[in-house]
């Protein structure tokens, strides 16, 4: 009998097959596609080496499912042997499985993406590791264990139990991950409205109890550490077993679609010149690590974190040592989202008080215990490592796992403790802090190293002032037992990753601006940053910078968005200080691209190599200065060194954007700091545990009846199209119900809430209306952007003569004009004309206009299409209140149909500020092919060329622009389409040596003819721009 070749349940006929598999959100569709995707990739590679085949449609309606549609039970079997056969027999070889798509021009081809539609990257070529991640047997999902513990059977009549019903739980999980109290709890309930609803508690410690009833995550553990010196209270140890949390997270549902389980080598082409570095399984050591493991074997990569932090500044000021644990396989804009809770509280690690009289031999002592500490919690994961652990991933298939540590996520203090060096010594190099402000990197400081050193000290480990003593020759910190020196495939060299939010913002906060605020002088500075025009979204620095004493690492990214435009020909300057500050900031964008290649990578080094180059200003013109504010004439900067590292940890350990500490730092708010605010603050350490203990509970048990719900309405529903079951041939035409994927089940439940607007989406919706739509579509998708206008204008009705004066536009008139002179001749895509042909009393088909004062643009992330970026607002507002002059952005249009934003950067686009943003408003009765097309009239911004016929200033490398004129003196305007519009651009006055002290933040901009495109806005305006060599405007 035929039956399906991947669940192999039999059906009576093929029909039977082809039904079951056309079922959507089953394993066996998805499978399906999968299979039909590989093949198609196959054909099209082997018609690409074949002149006499042509190429393929299949991307040019990515809406088209029809290829998919159409593989029915009869050549299935065929396809899959074509294809899966194939794959084998390349797997079976020792040589790495090769995935290479044909390329095409970007831009050309349009894919639906998260429901909208998106530009289509050009794919790379990808070797994957052969023979790694097999499956041994079948394991166990998160659902079987859900359904299989003691209450699995009461939970079959009441799917909430041990609570009554839904609105039982909600109102119980509520209570329990709320901060209140038993006391107040209590109160809660007494509550008369409350004591009428049906609960199945009535007090809190019943509810608690029936907590304790729901499944649990791994267990917390408490030890009591001897010490050998004695401390001011005993020392508790409170921690969860380490390989439980990594398997906790390797099964959790809603990750089975964002798992890394085979390293991979990228490369841009099929040549494989130019590597790609992104996830950690893209790394040189994934694939190292994985080449050093038994066939078959799956590597899950470690991830660690620990910084101390505040529990609370109110009573005692409390301090917390949390260490956290993830999972580097987990996609990493998956786990740096704090609300996908990607990262667990492993332990919480002392913070002993010890009794001696040198404080110095107390801080010796602190990092000894913290080492113990870490090897008693870490052992299973080291022993995993060494052994391997059978694990079911969430699919449910059991795995042979191995845990290295991949990233151990720390500021520069705690690397130092970590890797057993005392202060002022680099924690990944042999330099110390004599060697800090080298322009080479020394050689790394490997694990083997420190241990050789450690072996040679002779002196008694428990006098603690002899050894400490003796290891001054190498500048150890007295650490005998490093927790790291048993963990297999793992070294201090490799997972001690660059830190972006210690290493590169705070570092600009403390040793860039200070530096700047120096040379420039505060006062000047603060003038700079407080004349700016606000950006909607965006922090505006009113009062300047120069008083901020503890900021975010929010605010130090905003202050490096401005700060080489603002410091850029100010008196007291140079330009090599100037490209000291800019190199810094070249060097600390380039990294935190979320794809880097070798040539970026080539890039990060140029850019530190002319920090180097120039940094002797810096001393001569007296910026770096120390205490007392004496000047100083060294380099004695730790971050300085770490930055030599960069690259080489590019291919260690991919991109490291995903090391960063802001989604440590926040998770120490969910993790720490509300569960301390829900204590009676005494005893945190325990209290926290059993919050966090109950919180787990309730998610776990959350998801596990939401996965057990989606299950059985699978089981029982049957679909509007289902066949009547009375048919003749049940086999035939039975209607499989779906399976419903657990990550799109999880999605309300697991994830952020808070999701940036997706106008692809909604411009994708709105197109799929057609003519059902009612009015004039106000979102509309344009190359690879997105443009939306609210539905109601700002004035929904002007004449075209108010609206020039109201916006100062003398020559708006005949600019239209001209406009529709150009539609007739030229057609929908306009450039603007160099000469004005129209008189200023021109005759209009129309007499009115519809006005908007705002207009958002999105675009799709410049490394990730897959992925939306919030959008930015420009805004075209008249003359008005404090903005006498009015408030107008710039932005960038395209004015060239040949050339394609972003991949053509500023070639074929102009930059011009936006004066107006308009409908014309059709006679009544007409309906003009015009009546529904927005439009903008801009005044144009020229980029002035530069000595050497380059258009990038030399110390800067931005663009200088300058108002365009007209012969006649006024500004050179025009009208565009508002579909040719393309991004936002930031644009800064150049404010010479002084600015000028009547301008404020109002009127900055009006008053100022030549400004910088500031590229550094935004990292992907500044990718966009550094991508491409110098860029030209028309």
């Amino acid at each position: 009998m035929p039956q399906c070749p991947n669940c192999l349940k039999t059906f009576a006929t093929d029909t039977g097959v082809t039904r079951h598999l056309s079922q959507p959100l089953t394993s066996c569709r998805a499978w399906q596609d999968d299979l039909v995707a590989i093949a198609d990739v196959f054909t099209r590679d082997q018609r690409s080496m074949s002149p006499n085949l042509e190429h393929s449609d299949v991307f040019e309606d990515p809406t088209n499912n029809d290829l998919q549609a159409g593989v029915d039970a009869a050549n299935l079997e065929q396809l899959m042997h074509s294809v899966i056969g194939d794959s084998h027999s390349h797997a079976d070889q020792d040589e790495p499985m090769e995935v290479d798509e044909p390329n095409y021009e970007p831009e050309t081809q349009l894919g639906v993406q998260d429901g909208g539609v998106g530009v289509v990257e050009p794919p790379a070529t990808v070797e994957y590791y052969p023979g790694a991640a097999k499956v041994f047997a079948l394991g166990e999902t998160f659902l079987d264990h859900f359904q299989s513990d003691q209450y699995s059977t009461q939970r079959k009549i009441n799917a909430y139990y041990p609570f009554a019903s839904a609105a039982d739980w909600d109102i119980a999980k509520f209570l329990l991950r709320s901060p209140m109290s038993m006391a107040q709890i209590d109160e809660f309930l007494k509550i008369e409205l409350i004591r009428g609803l049906p609960l199945s508690f009535c007090t809190a410690k019943e509810l608690r109890g029936r907590a304790e009833l729901l499944p649990s995550g791994p267990r917390w553990n408490v030890r009591v550490m001897d010490t050998s010196h004695p401390t001011k209270s005993p020392v508790r140890l409170y921690f969860r077993d380490t390989l439980d949390c990594i398997e906790s997270l390797f099964n959790h549902p809603y990750f089975i679609d964002k798992l890394d389980l085979t390293p991979q080598r990228i490369f841009e082409t099929a040549e494989h010149v130019v590597r790609m570095y992104s996830e950690w399984m893209t790394s040189d050591v994934a694939w190292s690590m994985q080449s050093q493991l038994p066939l078959g074997a799956t590597l899950l990569g470690v991830i660690l974190s620990s910084d101390k932090t505040n529990i609370t500044a109110m009573t005692g000021g409390r301090v917390a040592h949390p260490l956290l644990i993830s999972l580097a396989n987990i996609k990493m804009d998956v786990r740096n989202k704090a609300s996908n809770n990607a990262f667990l509280l492993a332990a919480l690690l002392p913070i002993p008080e010890f009794i001696h009289p040198v404080s110095r031999i107390c801080s010796v002592l602190s990092d000894r215990l913290i080492h113990r500490c870490l090897d008693i919690v870490l052992e299973p994961l080291k022993q995993a490592a060494q052994l391997g652990r059978m694990m079911s991933d969430p699919a449910g298939d059991l795995r042979l796992c191995y845990t290295p540590l991949a990233a151990y996520i720390v500021d520069t203090p705690e690397a130092a403790m970590l890797a057993c060096v005392r202060g002022l010594t680099s924690p990944v190099t042999m330099a110390m802090y004599k060697n800090f402000g080298d322009p080479l990197r020394h050689l790394p400081r490997l694990g083997s190293v420190t241990l050789a050193q450690l072996a040679t000290i002779k002196a008694d480990i428990s006098d603690v002032d002899a050894y400490f003593a003796q290891c001054e020759e190498y500048r150890l910190s007295g650490v005998a037992l490093p927790f790291w020196r048993d963990w297999a495939l793992s070294d201090p060299s490799r997972f001690l990753t660059p830190e972006a939010l210690h290493h590169w913002f705070r570092m600009f906060f403390d040793h860039d601006l200070k530096w700047c605020l120096r040379i420039v002088g505060h006062e000047e500075l603060d003038f700079r940053f407080a004349i700016l025009r606000p950006v909607v979204g965006h922090r505006h620095f009113g009062t300047g910078v120069s008083k901020l004493k503890q900021v975010t690492g929010r605010a130090q990214r905003d202050m490096q968005r401005y700060i080489v435009t603002l410091i850029s020909g100010a008196s007291g300057t140079s330009p090599a200080f100037t490209r000291a500050v800019r190199a810094l900031t070249d060097f600390r964008y380039l990294s935190q691209a979320p794809v880097l290649t070798d040539t970026i990578c080539q890039k990060i080094s140029t850019a530190l190599k002319e920090f180097h180059d120039n940094k002797h200003v810096i001393i001569s013109l007296g910026g770096r200065r120390g205490k007392k504010d004496v000047v100083l004439d060294n380099w004695y900067i730790p971050k300085l060194e770490l930055m030599q590292s960069v690259v080489p940890s590019v291919s260690n350990s991919g991109s490291l954007l995903q090391w960063s500490a802001d989604t440590t730092e926040h998770a120490h708010i969910t993790l720490i700091k509300d569960p301390g605010d829900a204590t009676n603050n005494n005893g945190y350490d325990s209290q926290i545990c059993r919050f966090l203990d109950r919180a787990e509970k309730c998610r776990l048990f959350d998801v596990g009846v939401h996965l057990s719900l989606a299950e059985a309405s699978c089981v029982t529903g049957r679909g509007e199209d289902e066949i009547d079951s009375n048919s003749d041939n049940d086999d035939d035409y039975s209607v499989e119900p779906p399976e419903v994927h657990p990550a799109s089940v999880l999605s309300d439940l697991w994830g952020s809430t808070r999701q940036p607007t997706n106008f692809f989406k909604k411009a994708y919706e709105l197109t799929q209306r057609g003519s059902t739509a009612v009015g004039p579509s106000r979102t509309i998708l344009s190359g690879s952007v997105a443009i939306h206008l609210n539905y109601d204008p700002s004035v929904r009705r002007i004449s075209v003569d108010d609206a020039a004066q109201k916006f100062s536009l003398p020559d708006l008139r005949g600019a239209l004009a001209d406009h529709f002179h150009n539609e007739r001749t030229s057609g929908h895509f306009h450039a603007l004309s160099q000469q004005r042909r129209a008189p200023v009393d021109a005759q209009l088909p129309f007499q009115d206009l519809q006005l908007w004062y705002k207009v958002r643009i999105q675009q799709k992330a410049f490394h990730d299409p897959s992925l939306v970026r919030p959008a930015f607002s420009i805004i075209a507002m008249p003359p008005g209140g404090q903005y006498t002059y009015g408030r107008y952005d710039a932005a960038i249009l395209t004015v060239e149909s040949s050339q394609h934003w972003p991949s053509s950067s500023l070639n074929g686009h102009i930059v011009a500020e936006i004066r107006l943003i308009m409908r014309p408003i059709p006679y009544r009765g007409t309906h003009p092919i015009w009546g529904d097309r927005c439009l903008v009239y801009v005044q144009r911004l020229d980029v002035q060329a530069q000595a050497g016929g380059g258009v990038l200033e030399p110390t800067t490398q931005m663009h200088v622009l300058k108002r365009a004129t007209r012969s006649s003196g006024i500004p050179f305007g025009g009208v565009l389409p508002l579909d040719q519009l393309r991004s936002f651009a930031h644009i800064v006055p150049k404010f010479g040596s002084s600015a000028d002290t009547r301008l404020t933040c109002f009127n900055s901009s009006h008053f100022s003819d030549v400004f910088y495109l500031n590229k550094y806005f935004d990292k992907d305006f500044y990718y966009i721009l550094s991508d491409s060599e110098a860029t030209s405007s028309t």
